[in-house]
């Protein structure tokens, strides 16, 4: 998955809100990690303000989540 892709999915995640949408960003970032390492998933928690809408901090290690 692009970043471009992973930032458009995560927007319309955020769009909706709910604890729901939190676990699919997770998921999301689970995939950037794997693609594209720690740094990018940082950046766009930064970037989007996950840590405020979703409780997701930088540094989490997102590798293990859905397997």
């Amino acid at each position: 998955m692009t970043l471009d892709k992973a930032r458009e999915l995560i927007k319309v995640q955020l769009s909706f809100g709910g604890g729901y949408n939190r676990n699919a960003v997770r998921l999301i970032l689970a995939e950037v990690s794997n693609d594209h390492g720690q740094r990018a998933v940082d950046q766009l928690i930064r970037e989007l303000d996950l840590s405020e809408k979703f409780g997701l901090s930088a540094g989490t290690d997102f590798s293990g989540v859905g397997r």
